[in-house]
């Protein structure tokens, strides 16, 4: 495992019912969710997540080469087994469906702990407005890969 990686669990804490942004890339930022096909697998690993009540997923954008999503952890499961539990079920069906060859995703992930409930809207609002900063779309509701409880 490279230093990078390695790095960015040092610190980690898992907490039951916090609130944590997520943001994890694919392998050499390849744009592997820029497909509708692609971005669902994504959405219904993490949504399946959720059905298995590891967590509750209050946002998440699927952006062509990266997902950001603001969950709070259930007490079954630490953010790396969550976090890598979709991105082996995504990784799994997107080789079998034939969606893509090779890597899927970078080692590792960044989390951030959401300590104050009144910044949970904000950072969710920040996390969809994702596709406006990119540049792929003139209104959030053009984008087909977001949700949020809030909005």
């Amino acid at each position: 495992m490279n230093y990078h990686a390695n790095h960015l669990r040092f610190g980690r804490v898992s907490q039951a019912n916090q609130a944590y942004s997520l943001t994890s890339t694919t392998f050499q930022r390849r744009p592997i969710f820029h497909s509708f096909s692609s971005a669902r697998l994504l959405i219904n690993s993490m949504a399946k997540a959720d059905h298995e009540r590891l967590c509750s997923t209050l946002a998440f954008v699927a952006m062509p080469d990266h997902f950001h999503c603001v969950i709070q952890l259930a007490d079954l499961s630490t953010l790396s087994q969550l976090v890598g539990r979709v991105k082996r079920e995504t990784s799994y069906l997107l080789h079998q469906r034939g969606l893509c060859r090779g890597s899927i995703w970078q080692h590792g992930f960044y989390d951030h702990a959401i300590r104050n409930e009144n910044d949970l809207l904000p950072i969710c609002r920040y996390v969809v407005a994702n596709p406006l900063r990119a540049g792929l779309v003139k209104s959030v509701k053009d984008y087909p890969y977001w949700d949020c409880v809030y909005l």
